[in-house]
């Protein structure tokens, strides 16, 4: 099985997580374990309340799996955050609708991969409308009660009659072992290469509560995740499962600040897509009520869970070749720190840098500079792995080359850049840029 969270867990409520775990905001307060699916896989290894499914239907090219249910035993509390794209897919447009018609209730969720349903005018709308009334019928639910999700290529019809007829097949693959999560993992890829899923178990005085995320995203990532209403191409798409008894508000406050640390805190390519979508859905089948005493533990471990598929994501990004975490730090405000990661990560000249371990730190210090926010060079210092390159104004005196080179050929590692204006601080995952990235979106729709 290829169940697995991106890194040891565990370890990571004992100390302080790094940017990729989604830094958890304090200690556990009750026992959090998480553990390896791979080493774990049994009937009772995700949330209970839950089924998985997926099969073809022939929307992608490749022919491989393309549409993915998941189904609540009981009709779920969720909580969802979208793109904050102006331009946003149809299933973005009725998904926010339903939460708003339900406030925040799910029975079933249905994902198409292949064909993103954007830029399809009131045909797309109503194509993805009729997909969720036909789910209903065989779900058992009103249509309100299906969350849509649709990534692919921008700007195709619809073929909602491809969905429509592979529901019962869907059904008849529905089941709650790893093997059906993995179906629904799988069919939700695109240019993916590989799944991303991550699992936490919070243990509350002898009771499971566990978490199960699936991701698919692999071009077309920077997320600016936001509230479901209001101004809001591969694509990133997140599900979150939990058997916690929550409510809908109750959920929402644990998820927003789980994305800020994590899928907002991404960037492949800088390209913010009309469908990113991340979903959390609680059962309540474990019988836990999520209280103060539970909610410091739960939230921590949807940070790792979170922090572990925004890892994977960027770990598969479109022709990956280095993972590179920003360390900006002596930042005024967290904000202002943000604004700064975000310029270097987006800056072609220095992805480009990153791709063949160039350790040119001047394209680091402009793009800071050019960032928008305010500082004085004289302060800045930027170290490369534990490598000084630039301190106060100049070129590191203990400055090497081949040194640097040689931290940059590893497949991860982390820029630092403190700004000695304050102590506020932030960590953002990105990538390099190349040749690879783009062969694949050059070809994309062709």
């Amino acid at each position: 099985m290829l169940f697995g969270l991106a890194r040891q867990v565990k370890k990571a409520c004992e100390r302080p997580p790094s940017a990729q775990e989604a830094r958890p905001a304090g200690p556990c307060l009750d026992k959090v374990k998480c553990m390896d699916i791979e080493q774990g896989v049994n009937q009772w290894a995700l949330p209970q309340g839950f089924q998985w499914g997926a099969v073809k239907a022939g929307i992608k090219a490749s022919g491989n799996l393309d549409v993915a249910v998941a189904v609540a035993a009981k009709t779920a509390n969720a909580a969802a955050m979208y793109t904050k794209n102006q331009v946003v897919a149809a299933p973005v447009i009725v998904g926010r609708r339903h939460m708003q018609t339900t406030g925040g209730r799910v029975k079933a969720v249905l994902v198409n991969a292949g064909n993103a349903n954007c830029a399809t005018g009131q045909p797309g709308i109503d194509a993805c409308l009729q997909t969720c009334v036909a789910a209903a019928e065989r779900f058992q639910c009103i249509f309100d009660e299906v969350f849509p999700s649709s990534t692919g290529i921008i700007g195709v019809p619809f073929p909602a009659e491809k969905v429509v007829a592979a529901l019962p097949a869907v059904e008849a693959a529905l089941g709650s072992s790893a093997e059906h999560a993995e179906l629904f993992a799988r069919a939700i890829m695109t240019t993916d290469t590989k799944m991303k899923v991550a699992r936490a178990v919070v243990d509350v005085d002898g009771v499971e509560v566990r978490i199960f995320g699936a991701a698919k995203g692999a071009g077309m990532i920077h997320p600016q995740l936001g509230a479901p209403v209001g101004p809001p191409h591969a694509t990133m798409l997140v599900y979150l499962f939990t058997d916690l008894a929550a409510e809908s508000a109750e959920l929402r406050g644990l998820l927003e600040p789980a994305v800020e640390r994590s899928f907002n805190s991404i960037s492949i390519d800088g390209d913010t897509s009309t469908n990113d979508t991340v979903l959390l859905l609680a059962s309540g089948a474990s019988g836990v009520k999520l209280n103060e005493r539970v909610h410091e533990s739960f939230a921590n471990a949807l940070k790792l869970v979170c922090g572990s598929l925004a890892y994977q994501i960027v770990g598969d990004g479109e022709g990956v070749g280095h993972v590179v975490t920003l360390y900006v730090k002596g930042a005024r405000t967290e904000a202002e720190a943000k604004i700064v990661a975000k310029a270097i990560a987006h800056s072609p000249l220095c992805k480009t840098a990153w791709s063949s371990a160039d350790p040119n730190w001047g394209r680091l210090l402009a793009a800071a500079g050019y960032s928008g926010v305010e500082f004085d060079p004289a302060l800045v210092t930027i170290t490369i792995g534990e490598l000084p390159v630039f301190e106060l104004g100049v070129r590191a005196a203990a400055f090497d080359k081949a040194a640097a080179h040689a931290a940059m050929m590893e497949r991860e590692y982390t820029i630092t850049l403190d700004m000695g204006l304050g102590a506020a601080e932030c960590r953002f995952l990105t990538c390099d840029l190349t040749e690879e990235y783009v062969r694949i979106n050059a070809d994309y729709s062709t």
